[in-house]
């Protein structure tokens, strides 16, 4: 009995030094979350940088849970693994203006054991809405971080400078006919808008919820057209004009607004700078068959700065040139209704590098009109993406045009045979026939992405296709340099250009 007890005893004892060492072998570890900043501010309508949360959890672990203000919003389930990373970011909204928000980032392991960390987000006022209702008639500044709604057409009359700052959108309410909202730079005025990649400004439609800091609409699809009118900018350059007048009424505005006069006689006619610009959801209608374009220009000079342009779900033309020489840099154009890129009255300026990509409704790629007056001159389109489809011509060239069109890749329209006659490019009238004999219309280095079993001279006609080269996509060696119009355009953030 005695014996038996002594063994008991050393059971026991044997027992105990097992589950002390195994506690040392597997102690109960705690969670640990690094990399959370304490506090952090933003405006109204920015979103937090990205917060990385990194997490330790030696015992393994299952989840993380992401609080505001004592809600659930994220919840994150993992399966034992000893580290994780979780990346998290904000929208501060309107509700959250002038608040302090808690965030609490709880982390779990396989014990049950938890680690809580806690970050504060002080949110800055409302953003500041400004009715624009008159004329504009002495130099005005609208600020970063505010919101200026057009109640009609409004104008900067002559002598008048308009200052948009980086961040701006402007919003346009409904209207059309005489009532169609719109900004007008007159002539002899000027618009200095210069926003910045990092903080494009915005012209768009009082039906879109986008506020500052966004690039994308959270409400509007990309194809929803003619909301408001658009932004024209009108000068004194030469232009040719049907009975060889010196001025006439600009498309899209009703002939009793003198303001909407274009036309004259200095080529060097300053209007402003307009940079890293996106234009949306235009085009009203103020008459029959007489839509507003995204972004017209008017008889503008060549001293006025134009760069980084987006226009996206104008129901009329994308850009739309009205003679004048002004030169445009770094333009993107997606969903426009019936032209992407119309010239007209002799424009005699150049864009270089662009991107067109049509949409449902887009009528040509490129509609290039020739002179009205006896005025001639020509302009230039170089180093181009045209994205097509089952409906969009890629070009016609009509009454007389002329000017250089080349490095231009064409991609995605249909067989110009089974879509009745769309998808080709051609010429149109024997004036525009006759300067691309003479060398006044021409063409340099063409290159299309040909739909299967069509041939080279069934898309580009009238002896054009001696221009032109089919290449596969990978195989193009023109086109535009697309990564000018990363992050701050919303067809790059949609994912529009991963692939061209």
């Amino acid at each position: 009995m005695k014996n038996l007890f002594n063994w008991m005893m050393i059971a026991t004892l044997a027992v105990t030094v097992l589950t002390a060492c195994n506690d040392e072998d597997d102690p109960n570890n705690q969670v640990v979350i690094s990399g959370i900043p304490a506090t952090v501010a933003v405006e109204t309508g920015e979103d937090i940088d990205p917060v990385q949360a990194n997490i330790t959890a030696a015992d393994g672990l299952t989840s993380l849970v992401v609080k505001k203000d004592g809600t659930t919003i994220e919840t994150i389930n993992y399966n034992g693994e000893v580290s994780a990373v979780h990346n998290f970011t904000y929208a501060a909204s309107t509700e959250d203006a002038d608040k302090n928000l808690v965030f609490e980032f709880i982390a779990t392991d396989a014990n049950g054991d938890t680690q809580t960390s806690t970050f504060v987000v002080s949110v800055g006022g409302a953003v500041s809405v400004v009715k624009i209702e008159d004329n504009i008639t002495s130099d005005m500044v609208w600020e970063t971080g505010k919101i200026y709604v057009l109640g009609g057409r409004i104008t900067v009359v002559a002598g008048v400078e308009l200052s948009i700052q980086p961040g701006v959108i402007v919003k346009g309410e409904a209207g059309s006919g005489a009532n169609a909202t719109a900004l007008v730079i007159a002539r002899g005025a000027t618009i200095e808008a210069e926003g910045t990649a990092d903080q494009p400004i915005i012209f768009t439609s009082i039906a879109d919820e986008i506020m500052p800091g966004m690039v994308a609409s959270p409400n509007l699809d990309a194809d929803i057209d003619g909301l408001w009118g658009g932004l024209l900018v009108l000068g004194k350059a030469p232009s040719s004009f049907a009975g060889n007048v010196s001025e006439v009424q600009i498309e899209g505005i009703p002939p009793s607004d003198t303001n909407g006069l274009h036309g004259g006689d200095d080529p060097e006619d300053y209007s402003g700078k307009l940079k890293f610009i996106s234009i949306r959801h235009g085009g009203a209608n103020i008459g029959e068959g007489n839509e507003i374009n995204g972004l017209t220009l008017g008889s503008v000079g060549s001293k006025t700065i134009i760069e980084n342009i987006e226009v996206i779900g104008n129901q009329d033309d994308g850009i739309e040139w009205f003679g004048g020489t002004v030169s445009v840099k770094n333009a993107i154009i997606w969903n426009a209704g019936d032209d992407a890129l119309d010239t007209d009255m002799a424009w005699s300026g150049t864009l270089d590098n662009f991107i067109v990509i049509t949409g449902g409704s887009t009528d040509h790629a490129l509609e290039i009109d020739g002179p009205e007056g006896s005025f001639n001159d020509g302009h230039t389109l170089q180093n181009g993406i045209i994205v097509g489809n089952n409906v969009s011509e890629l070009g016609d060239f009509r009454d007389g045009a002329r000017g250089t069109f080349k490095n231009i890749l064409f991609q995605g329209f249909d067989d110009p045979s089974t879509t009745d006659g769309r998808g080709d490019l051609s010429l149109s009238g024997d004036a525009t026939v006759a300067n691309f004999a003479n060398g006044a219309l021409s063409f340099e280095n063409l290159e299309v992405v040909l739909a299967d079993g069509v041939a080279l001279t069934e898309v580009f006609k009238h002896g054009t296709s001696a221009h032109a080269t089919a290449v596969t996509a990978e195989a193009s060696t023109v086109g535009a340099d697309k990564t000018v119009f990363n992050d701050w355009t919303w067809t790059s953030v949609a994912g529009n250009l991963d692939n061209l």
